[in-house]
């Protein structure tokens, strides 16, 4: 992979240092006429007018004026009235209501769409080609291209429709007559042409993925996307600009944290710090020595811990405060520092400071496999998508890629590897080395970029869409960096501050809902953890009492994490319970410990 050599030392005991169809119509802005409006001559309301008590009456109930009609509506007065009335009209034809949709247009005065788009969406469902075409001149589109454009549309549904009837001389008619004088989609052109020579009506579907059944309704869905809004209305439109309100409130609360996904119309969208897991719920107290890495499964039902004391444990995860041990993995001869659950979660990698790499399987425990190809010990290993293939770096400076039938499919030599992982696509290798540069190896083309950082990095973590690049510096600061542009950036987007690191390997994560907040490890025994998108430091949280060497977030779960730390034990956190809860509590509320697990409530697991 290239890169300067290093120079080799020993490695420290410790871990080293080292992202309905609808249209315009008129203008006409009347309001519905007000029924609570008395008549001042008359001393009940218009509305309860008894018709025998004469004409003049009578007359006086038919004829009251609504008050004039302001053109906007809205506490700021910038929503058109005559659009929002008709996004209404839509939305209840949508919703099945349409005789309360038909009420409004009349009562509004205001027409969902114009005559010419209701005939001409008819005259696409029943196939009245020449019809449609002469209609689309009747909405005077301001922009000659978007006409002939979906005049285009609409002839080739009339050519594609009589070739597969079996005209093929009215088809070629259509094509030479009326779609080649547009000038438009010339490759278009090209295909329809050759679908002439197509012997019969499975030959043309076969090529041309044309479906009869449904072509019409395509047809239509099509000259939504193409004529202007303001001839026809997107479909479900007031719904899209509802949920993008409900989407906007969503991305600035700071605090949001819910998997629910139904939000509640009534009132402004708002989470408040109650959503973030910073309580202690579980003390997990197994391993015997210092606890350097975890992480969780895929489907957030597992949770794998590496330990200075030579093993892994699977845990098994029943709830945020009933973690069991399923697993002790047992057979490395040192130190572990990382651990890779397959895609699947159905296999786990672990790998340490005994130069191996060790495959088990866990539902059974049992081990499948040991590469031990690396000649000083192993930092890391990842992943490809496909579940059978994964890479591991080490001190040796040498990368492998490696089956899981134990075959070395490549080797990359250069620089000593402290951290790596696969883009969630399997395209790229990021890693990291004892120099200041995330390398990026791109597998297609065996190109390599780099990102200068300007201190030594320890660790990094790759976002779910592997977009986002987050590592930890051991100048006492996490960088996001954003890989999603075309070219690499120059800087990272984020910087997030307050975590003390610069002895040991400290690690960060992504983590919460929409991986919206970075939590991190620190050497001053606590947990930070911030808001993704700002920068801001939203909480600290104490409890252990070592170093906190790594965090993991539970992926399915957004009110758990936990972390590891160098007092031996593991820590599950959850939402903080309230007041009430608290006072309910009986009188065990300290820690209590039992087979290696203390609970947050007092009751041994």
């Amino acid at each position: 992979m290239g890169g300067p050599d290093d120079v080799d030392q020993a490695r420290p005991s410790k871990r080293a240092r080292i992202g309905d169809l609808s249209s315009s119509a008129s203008d006409i802005s009347i309001d519905p006429p007000d029924i609570s409006v008395r008549d001042p001559s008359l001393s009940k309301p218009l509305a309860f007018i008894d018709l025998n008590m004469g004409p003049q009456l009578a007359a006086k109930k038919e004829t009251p004026k609504p008050p004039p009609a302001s053109e906007f509506v809205g506490p700021r007065g910038i929503i058109r009235r005559t659009e929002y009335v008709r996004l209404i009209t839509q939305a209840l034809r949508g919703l099945g209501y349409s005789s309360t949709a038909a009420r409004l247009e009349e009562e509004s005065s205001i027409p969902l769409q114009s005559d010419a788009v209701n005939r001409l969406q008819d005259g696409v469902l029943v196939g009245r080609w020449e019809e449609c075409v002469t209609l689309l001149r009747e909405l005077r589109l301001d922009n000659q291209d978007v006409y002939k454009n979906a005049k285009f549309l609409i002839l080739q549904q009339k050519f594609l429709e009589a070739l597969e009837e079996g005209s093929t001389g009215l088809a070629l008619k259509v094509l030479r007559n009326e779609l080649a004088p547009l000038k438009v989609n010339a490759p278009q052109l090209h295909r329809l042409a050759a679908w002439v020579m197509c012997t019969n009506s499975a030959d043309l579907l076969a090529q041309s993925h044309w479906s009869p059944g449904e072509s019409r309704n395509k047809l239509l869905l099509d000259l939504q996307r193409l004529l202007p809004p303001s001839v026809l209305i997107p479909e479900k439109r007031l719904e899209v600009l509802v949920e993008q309100a409900l989407a906007h409130q969503q991305a600035a609360c700071e605090f949001h944290n819910t998997q629910d996904e139904a939000f509640c119309l009534f009132a402004d969208h708002k989470c408040g710090r109650d959503q973030i897991p910073t309580e202690t719920v579980q003390v997990l107290e197994a391993h015997t020595d210092e606890v350097w890495y975890l992480q969780f499964s895929h489907d957030g039902k597992k949770l794998a811990s590496a330990s200075k004391d030579n093993t892994v444990i699977i845990w098994e995860v029943h709830a945020a405060n009933d973690v069991q041990v399923l697993h002790v993995l047992q057979g490395h001869a040192k130190p572990l520092s990382f651990v890779a659950w397959s895609p699947d979660d159905s296999l786990i990698l672990t790998c340490g400071n005994d130069n191996k790499i060790k495959l088990w399987d866990t539902l059974s425990g049992k081990l499948r496999r040991t590469y031990d190809k690396h000649a000083d010990p192993v930092t890391a290993c990842a992943w490809f998508p496909d579940g059978r293939r994964f890479v591991s770096g080490g001190v040796d400076k040498c990368t492998f890629m490696w089956d899981i039938d134990g075959n070395e499919l490549e080797q990359w030599a250069g620089a000593r590897i402290n951290d790596l992982a696969i883009s969630s696509d399997g395209a790229q290798m990021i890693s990291i080395c004892s120099e200041k540069k995330i390398r990026i190896y791109r597998f297609a083309d065996r190109s390599e970029q780099t990102i200068d950082e300007v201190e030594s990095i320890t660790s990094l973590c790759i976002s779910g869409d592997s977009r986002y690049l987050l590592v930890n510096l051991s100048s006492q600061v996490i960088h996001l960096w954003d890989l999603g542009a075309s070219r690499l950036p120059q800087k990272p987007a984020i910087r997030y501050k307050g975590q003390k690191q610069g002895r040991y390997v400290i690690r960060s994560c992504f983590g919460g809902s929409a991986q919206k907040f970075i939590v991190s490890g620190s050497e001053d025994s606590q947990v930070y953890i911030w808001h993704r998108g700002t920068g801001d430091l939203l909480e600290v949280l104490p409890g252990h009492s070592g170093t906190v060497n790594a965090v993991s977030w539970n992926p399915t779960n957004p009110h758990m994490f936990a972390s590891a730390s160098d007092d031996h034990t593991i820590r599950i956190w959850g939402l903080r319970k309230d007041k009430q809860s608290e006072e309910e509590e009986t009188e065990g509320r300290g820690l209590a410990v039992a087979n290696g697990v203390k609970s947050a409530n007092g009751s041994a697991h």
